[in-house]
């Protein structure tokens, strides 16, 4: 589950994507045009430690963009070139702000969704000691293939596109940036690719792959 709190954040998510967005080789859209958020889902850090959401957003009549971004209050080592910025968090401090795909917390979190179907985490807030439930604005299901879900490991390359293809010791898992991206199958010699699908309003979009390697 996913511990929210009613809290001020500056800068604000997307006035970081907004900054760092049109910098992405994989962007399509008016740099001008104001980002809108979407849709988003999260999912949980078994140790509590790291946030874990992805956004999906819009700039103007663009396309639809996921981005997964991963909250941490120290640096991620070796991720500098992963990082998309700093932000003031009025209950949590200085929290860092990072492009998951180079996350191993994240990289293990998608593996576990698409493998396990074990979906997206339950967000609440915590009112006068009592637990108050946000409903989700999206749904995400899985296919999982024929492959069990091993420990993903560290993340060993990222190859960052339109179809971002994230390499750990164990998994290779492929995410999907553009709601117009050509999606296809990226089954590994260990067994058939999972799937990963979201759908808000009535759309629907696949969002990632995984595979055993």
């Amino acid at each position: 589950m996913a511990l929210l709190h009613r809290a001020e954040v500056r800068p604000t998510k997307l006035e970081l994507l907004t900054a760092w967005l049109p910098s992405r080789g994989w962007y399509q859209g008016d740099a001008a045009a104001e980002l809108v958020r979407v849709a988003a889902y999260r999912f949980d850090d078994p140790a509590g430690e790291v946030g874990i959401e992805t956004l999906l957003v819009r700039a103007g009549a663009g396309p639809v963009h996921q981005v997964p971004l991963t909250y941490r209050g120290a640096p991620l080592p070796a991720a500098d070139a992963w990082l998309i910025g700093t932000m003031e968090h009025s209950v949590l401090g200085t929290r860092w702000i990072y492009d998951a795909c180079a996350d191993p917390v994240y990289a293990a979190a998608l593996a576990d969704a698409v493998l396990a179907g074990t979906g997206q985490a339950q967000e609440y807030f915590e009112v006068d000691g009592h637990r108050e439930v946000r409903a989700p604005n999206m749904d995400i299901t899985s296919e999982p293939g024929d492959a069990d879900v091993p420990t993903v490991g560290a993340v060993r390359r990222v190859v960052d596109g339109t179809l971002t293809v994230i390499v750990t010791d164990t998994v290779e898992l492929t995410l999907v940036r553009r709601s117009d991206a050509a999606t296809g199958s990226t089954a590994g010699t260990a067994g058939t690719a999972g799937t990963l699908t979201g759908v808000w309003d009535g759309v629907s979009m696949p969002l990632a792959y995984a595979s055993a390697r």
